[in-house]
């Protein structure tokens, strides 16, 4: 028995449908998964400028965790530390934070603290501030930011981990001192839950991003 031509073609077309709906699919979970490398090979760049690979002996990205600590992290949603370790031994925690109150809005970090409690680095990793405040932590080589190395939560003392003109150890930006604020202050407080949470944060699981 003949099939209808009517009928063929319905069934022409949901085919094409479907290869058209597989192919999409395809090219969309190659492309995500194009997008997710970037991610992480961008993100390792800046856990290896904080942390050099010469210093430990794991993969930053595969021995992370993630918590939630609103109240020093700046946000309630999870946050990732990456681990770094030498011989199992903790070497550092880079702690991603969040300082909630930038001139235009939230500024992202990434605090590396020594396993003494010392700062290594810091590095912004989203703004949305505007060019002439973004280009002061971004292109002077991180002049400012290199400020917190070697500082920890008694060195300076609490009193004075604020800005100059708020009677602390902290140089404002020019013509600006909302951010520079906000970056002291979430420093400030990353040091403070690694202080409170150093056990744990080595001894939870991986849960890698």
């Amino acid at each position: 028995m003949a099939m209808h031509p009517n009928l063929r073609s319905a069934i022409v077309l949901v085919l094409i449908a479907i290869c058209v709906a597989a192919g999409l699919f395809g090219v969309n979970s190659v492309t995500r998964e194009r997008v997710h490398r970037n991610e992480l090979s961008w993100i390792l760049q800046r856990l290896d400028a904080l942390v050099p690979p010469s210093a430990h002996d794991n993969d930053l990205l595969g021995d992370a965790t993630r918590v939630v600590a609103p109240d020093l992290l700046g946000t309630g949603a999870p946050v990732d530390i990456y681990r770094a370790r030498m011989q199992g031994r903790p070497v550092a925690a880079i702690v991603h934070t969040i300082a909630p109150y930038g001139y235009r809005g939230p500024i992202d970090l990434l605090v590396a603290i020594a396993a003494d409690g010392s700062l290594l680095g810091v590095q912004i990793i989203r703004h949305n501030e505007t060019p002439g405040l973004g280009d002061q932590f971004e292109h002077d080589g991180g002049r400012w930011l290199n400020a917190f190395k070697g500082r920890s939560l008694n060195a300076p003392p609490q009193a004075r981990w604020s800005l100059r003109r708020d009677g602390g150890d902290f140089d404002a930006f020019t013509g600006a001192t909302i951010t520079p604020r906000a970056i002291v202050k979430a420093v400030r407080q990353a040091l403070e839950y690694f202080r409170a949470n150093q056990r744990q944060i080595f001894e939870s699981p991986a849960s890698p991003p």
